[in-house]
């Protein structure tokens, strides 16, 4: 789970005025480079999620449950769709307006920390009942990802896994064999196909989010293990183009012609109607599975195995809690981060989005063995058997390279307007640049 050695970043783009105001008139605190206070550790403080909407109902409870435990102090909590959040941070550092607490991702924390917005960590957690008690693969990952040194930014409180879903029963009915190796997949995505009757073998993710998941297939595929070759990244290497051009070719073939628009929302509610055969998406959709179609139905697998006998998977992001530089009443925001990241509040909330936990008493808990995909994935991830790709979170670049500046480019892919080799060359001229200019500034 850990990245590469990283040093500072370079500050984000600036943002609009408008933006500015609209987000300062409905938020507290200040930008990012006040100071902030301690504070007198009571009274009200701000939380910001990472994943409003999906994760509101367990954050809920777990903020009703710190106000029991400590009644001088209450939090307000604002929803920010996952999709918002790194442009709501950025515009409230430039503008004013951030919270006290906010969920932060290892896949834009250097972005943060260069902008000052975020508090150093470490000599909190030095005093704190956190200490020792945080998976150290997770603690490496939030180091590397903030970019200074042995700095850490934020308390990671989860590690998700990339996982391929599929239907048991129409695999069973079917007579085929779960898709563990990529040959299993291709051959149940057309195998399972029926369009006809309104049946496909795969959802593919075109909207939001599809950059990760097409970078996982390429690499899955070609068994490449490093994301760099020297200074140059191995993106648009001849075998990762060949596999992402294998992997659209599925699109209007053996998936529905509405994936070209589909985030991860409404992917996942396509695939929970039960009529198509599998999804790639990571652990925190599996209670919605659950819900939709019960425990006998379905089943979920890490990455499948390549012609080389190696799983290859790119890497997932680290999901954390930041304490904000201009908070001014950081101890009543510290207690939540506390309280958050400990033994029961950090299993509740893991074992509601079916990730794995940071706090190591979370991580020993009965319901992770009782929800295999978990069980399967966080094995996948300690036991050798499969080889990360280890991509650049360190870069202020990456989260726009690898999302909106790109995702149109990726629907270009599917509908046939581009190939995957001007894809994946574009992309990849755009982080060599990325990484140049990380270099130039005295990092690597």
């Amino acid at each position: 789970m850990k990245i590469s050695k990283t040093q500072r970043g370079r500050a984000a783009a600036a943002v609009s005025v408008a933006a500015v105001l609209a987000l300062t008139a409905t938020a507290c605190g200040d930008d990012g480079s006040g100071s902030g206070t301690e504070g007198s550790g009571k009274g009200e403080i701000t939380f910001w999620d990472n994943n409003g909407g999906p994760r509101t109902a367990i954050w809920t409870e777990i903020i009703k449950d710190f106000e029991k435990a400590n009644p001088d102090i209450k939090v307000k909590y604002v929803p920010i769709p996952i999709a918002d959040v790194q442009s709501k941070y950025d515009t409230a550092i430039a503008g004013g307006g951030l919270p006290d607490v906010g969920g932060v991702g290892t896949a834009y924390l250097a972005n943060m920390v260069s902008q000052e917005a975020l508090e150093p960590l470490g000599e909190r957690i030095k005093g704190s009942a956190l200490k020792g008690k945080l998976v150290e693969g997770m603690v490496e990952s939030v180091k590397d990802a903030g970019g200074r040194g042995a700095d850490m930014f934020a308390v990671p409180t989860s590690a998700n896994n990339g996982a391929l879903w599929y239907r048991t029963d129409l695999f069973e009915s079917a007579g085929l064999k779960a898709p563990a190796t990529w040959a299993d997949f291709y051959k149940a995505a057309d195998r399972l196909t029926d369009a006809r009757k309104n049946r496909f073998g795969y959802t593919i993710r075109g909207g939001a989010g599809s950059i990760a998941q097409a970078m996982d297939a390429a690499y899955g595929q070609s068994g490449i293990t490093e994301f760099w070759n020297g200074d140059r990244t191995t993106l648009n290497d001849p075998k990762n183009v060949a596999a992402l051009e294998k992997y659209a070719a599925l699109y209007k073939k053996s998936t529905p012609a509405a994936d070209v628009n589909n985030d991860f929302t409404k992917m996942v509610a396509q695939w929970d109607t039960g009529t198509i055969g599998m999804l790639s998406h990571n652990l925190g959709s599996y209670q919605d599975h659950l819900k939709a179609l019960g425990k006998e139905k379905f089943a979920g697998i890490p990455n499948p195995i390549g012609d080389g006998g190696t799983r290859v998977q790119v890497s997932n992001p680290v999901d954390g809690l930041g304490l904000f530089r201009s908070s001014e009443n950081k101890t009543a925001a510290w207690k939540f981060i506390e309280f958050a990241a400990s033994h029961a509040s950090n299993s509740k909330w893991n074992e509601s989005a079916g990730a794995i936990p940071a706090n190591t008493e979370a991580a020993k808990d009965p319901w992770i063995s009782e929800a295999e995909p978990t069980e399967l994935a966080a094995k996948a991830l300690t036991d050798g058997s499969t080889k990360i790709v280890q991509l650049p979170y360190y870069l202020p670049d990456w989260n726009n390279i690898s999302k909106a500046d790109n995702e149109p480019e990726f629907q270009k892919l599917l509908l046939g307007k581009v190939t995957a080799k001007a894809f994946l060359d574009k992309i990849a001229e755009e982080l060599n640049k990325a990484q140049a200019e990380w270099k130039e500034i005295g990092n690597g």
